[in-house]
């Protein structure tokens, strides 16, 4: 019982580590979002190419933060402990099953022989 309370709580403090890495990663975007924005309007960063640098620089950039927002509140919070327990738990009864009917057909075939 102990055991389960102390995963518990290891997982808690983990989601809320990565929550709040998820949202450090959300203010740090804005903020360089609004840095790049602004080192190419006002200060003329980049004034001589051709291309909207920092509005690509900002799309890449927001590309990254959707994909690790997916990976904090999609598929952390689905593929968790509780979830690879429960796979594993299936394949190895899986498993126990095939090796439950390979020993049974073993048997007959012995038996058969005999």
């Amino acid at each position: 019982m102990e055991k389960e309370v102390h995963e518990q709580y290891e997982y808690a403090r983990k989601r809320i580590r990565q929550k709040k890495i998820l949202y450090f990663h959300f203010v740090l975007f804005l903020l360089g979002s609004l840095f790049l924005f602004i080192a190419n309007r006002f200060f003329g960063f980049g004034a001589n190419s051709t291309h909207n640098w920092c509005i690509w620089g900002i799309t890449i950039w927001f590309f990254l933060f959707i994909l690790h927002f997916i990976k904090v509140y999609i598929t952390d919070r689905f593929m968790n402990k509780k979830w690879e327990r429960e796979q594993i738990d299936r394949l190895v009864a899986l498993q126990q099953k095939r090796i439950s009917q390979l020993e049974s057909k073993i048997n007959d075939d012995s038996e058969n022989k005999i």
